[in-house]
């Protein structure tokens, strides 16, 4: 296993590989935050993201859902920074090549 990836097991017993995004601690909530993916893609092409609560303090830490509509806006916003910080990024790269 890879030292930012993580495996889960489900209810019938089938083991999903999913790598770590990113990690925060929000202020709004004073909770911490997991960001990941088991890289599949949904209908439209787009990357499946999930998020769950976690105690970094705890290595056997479980996932909590994540229940309301405040948490999922804290990384909603996140994750449409880091987005737009990647069109930038690409755009950039993309302009410099031509």
């Amino acid at each position: 296993m890879k030292k930012n990836s993580f495996s889960m097991i489900d209810a019938e017993g089938n083991e999903t590989v999913y790598d770590v995004l990113f990690t925060f601690e929000s202020e709004e909530t004073n909770k911490n935050y997991i960001v990941y993916t088991d890289n599949t893609k949904d209908e439209t092409g787009n990357i499946e993201v999930y998020a769950s609560i976690y105690d970094p303090n705890d290595p056997h830490s479980k996932l909590e859902a994540i229940t309301t509509e405040k948490e999922w806006k804290v990384i909603e916003t996140i994750l449409d920074t880091l987005q737009e910080e990647v069109r930038k990024k690409k755009n950039n790269v993309e302009n410099n090549e031509q």
